[in-house]
């Protein structure tokens, strides 16, 4: 169980957290701000492989592209609300 909220919260401070959000809060397209996040965290997956498939974890990909998805999201809804003010 600590293995897998360490690789969530690992996830959340790295690079599918911070640019998920960032690349969200670039667009005000909700779809297109999850896209982004999800190929953020499958890109963030294969630069700490070494660009080996096979040394990529399941887990960790999932929760990679699961994370990025929501932190793009967030950013899109961050934009929207935050131009409505």
């Amino acid at each position: 169980m600590l293995e897998i909220l360490g690789t969530f919260a690992g996830n959340a401070l790295s690079l599918p957290g911070i640019l998920g959000l960032g690349f969200g809060m670039m667009t005000r397209q909700l779809y297109l701000a999850g896209v982004i996040g999800g190929l953020v965290g499958i890109l963030e997956s294969l630069i700490f492989s070494g660009f080996h498939l096979a040394e990529i974890g399941t887990l960790e990909l999932t929760l990679s592209v699961l994370v990025g998805i929501v932190a793009g999201m967030i950013g899109c809804m961050i934009r929207r609300k935050g131009a409505t003010v």
